[in-house]
């Protein structure tokens, strides 16, 4: 297996299709459903950004991501799961423990998908996963890490606890397998509903500003107003 390459390192003042980066992020697409796993750097008290990242979805291989990052000079310090699914979990212990235990957080409506490898598929791939989560998370929470106000958004339909994490001070998005570039989310797993997925978009992330950058599990990046134009599921 080749290693998966980490990507372009987006700064605060590139531009792509016409979207305008606001925080530092880095992003692989590796694993057997090509799921994106995320990271994006710290800030201090001034908006700079420090060596200290968050972790989005590791997909797998969790050793390997810790030392390509470790070799930049950036040091993992907290992992966000947006759900429970094997191709979202896969690498988390491995990440836990290449970078000496840092805390998981996840959302508490995933507790019992991510505590069971039937209910999150894991088991039907050969390798059962189960995820220790340190911080389970409620919707409307907000929390500070690594100098990020992030709001947890609980938008179940993909699965019944799914969440997506909008960081205030950067204005972007990170949808998990909710919302898609033109697209939505399966809700054929156990747990899904296409109602209710249909609802949780409409009702709470197209709430967010039109230029609030969406960085989802599959597939490439977008924005809300463009979601809100052009995606036929929720137009």
């Amino acid at each position: 297996m080749k290693d998966p390459r980490l990507l372009r390192l987006f700064s605060y003042e590139d531009e792509v299709n016409n979207m305008k980066y606001k925080a530092e992020i880095g992003y692989v697409t590796l694993g057997l459903c090509a799921t994106n796993s995320y990271f994006i750097r710290g800030i201090d008290e001034a908006g700079n950004p420090t060596d200290e990242v968050i972790f989005v979805d590791p997909a797998d291989r969790g050793d390997l991501l810790y030392s390509k990052l470790a070799g930049k000079g950036l040091l993992v310090k907290a992992i966000l799961l947006t759900h429970g699914h094997f191709d979202h979990i896969w690498g988390v212990d491995d990440l836990v423990k290449a970078a000496g235990g840092v805390p998981v957080y996840a959302p508490l409506a995933e507790e019992r998908m991510l505590s069971n490898p039937d209910d999150n598929l894991s088991a039907d791939y050969g390798r059962p996963c189960t995820v220790k989560v340190d911080s389970w998370l409620q919707d409307g929470e907000e929390i500070i890490l690594c100098g990020h106000r992030i709001r947890c958004i609980h938008t179940p339909g993909h699965t019944e606890g799914s969440m997506c994490y909008y960081f205030e001070d950067a204005d972007i998005l990170f949808s998990g397998d909710t919302l898609f570039e033109e697209s939505v989310g399966r809700t054929d797993f156990p747990t899904g509903s296409s109602s209710q997925l249909i609802r949780s978009i409409r009702e709470k992330l197209l709430l967010l500003p039109d230029d609030t950058v969406v960085y989802p599990g599959h597939g490439d990046l977008t924005s809300i107003g463009h979601e809100r134009r052009y995606n036929p599921f929720v137009c």
